[in-house]
C-alpha cells in the first residue's frame, strides 16, 4: 500500500502517514526500523505494510516508494 509521510520525530523514530484517501495513520519504532530508513521527511511517498483490520490496523513496515 502507498501513502505519504505525514509527521516523523527522529527522536522516537515514529510518526504518522497519510493514506491516498486522506486517512492519517500512525507508525512506530519498530515499524520505521523494519523498513531499513535513516530519515524520514514529510510530504515523501512511501510504501506501508499494515496488519490488522478496523481500529487494530497497524503499520508493521514503513519504506521509501521507488518506481
Amino acid at each position: 500500500m502507498q501513502a505519504t509521510a505525514y509527521t516523523y520525530d527522529d527522536e522516537t523514530r515514529s510518526g504518522s502517514v497519510l493514506l491516498d484517501d486522506g486517512t492519517p495513520l500512525p507508525f512506530d519504532a519498530a515499524a520505521f526500523d523494519a523498513g531499513g530508513l535513516l530519515l524520514l521527511r514529510p510530504g515523501q511517498r512511501v510504501r506501508i505494510d499494515v496488519s490488522g483490520e478496523g481500529d487494530a490496523r497497524r503499520i508493521v513496515l514503513v519504506t521509501l516508494q521507488t518506481l
